[in-house]
């Protein structure tokens, strides 16, 4: 009996408990994609990526040429002119990864295109999430879009329309 009382309190305090937390959840990418800048700034960055692509790509054919060219001309060329060709072809060949270090690299360009044109979006939206959570007092808003292991979530607890409408997109 004692057993039965104790596991009976236990069952009551986790419940209160858990009754007391407010959980919800948002989905990022639902947002995102109703945001028009969000599309505009994703469209822009993918312009500039095939442009800085074909430029890092053409480089390379360049230098493919060089070795090509190289290749076929070697049984004609004294060793000079062979260590010649061949100091030209890797300085070209580092131009072209420097390049590609330049434009697609940890602190490249497009990176800090991406930096200009979606962090902006991305921290109104924190700020929606963070004004909503305050209002509604939510101890826990979780991202459906990120991989946090959310398994089920039922949809009167998604609160993505109203930060859409709270950031002025509503629906």
């Amino acid at each position: 009996m004692r057993r039965f009382i104790i596991s009976l309190a236990i069952a009551l305090v986790a419940s209160v408990c858990a009754v007391a937390q407010k959980t919800v959840f948002v989905d990022t990418e639902y947002i995102l994609k109703n945001i028009p800048a969000y599309e505009a700034a994703n469209e822009q960055l993918n312009e500039l990526s095939k442009k800085y692509e074909a430029e890092v790509k053409a480089k390379l054919q360049e230098v493919e040429q060089l070795y090509e060219t190289y290749r076929t001309e070697s049984v004609f060329l004294s060793n000079d002119m062979k260590v010649s060709k061949e100091n030209e072809i890797v300085q070209k060949e580092q131009a072209a990864k420097k390049l590609q270090q330049q434009y697609f690299g940890q602190n490249g360009e497009l990176f800090k295109q991406r930096e200009v044109l979606v962090k902006p979006i991305q921290e109104q939206i924190f700020n929606a999430i963070s004004a909503i959570a305050q209002e509604k007092s939510y101890s826990a808003i979780w991202d459906k879009a990120s991989a946090s292991g959310l398994m089920f979530s039922d949809k009167d607890l998604d609160i993505s329309d109203a930060v859409l409408g709270k950031l002025g997109y509503g629906k």
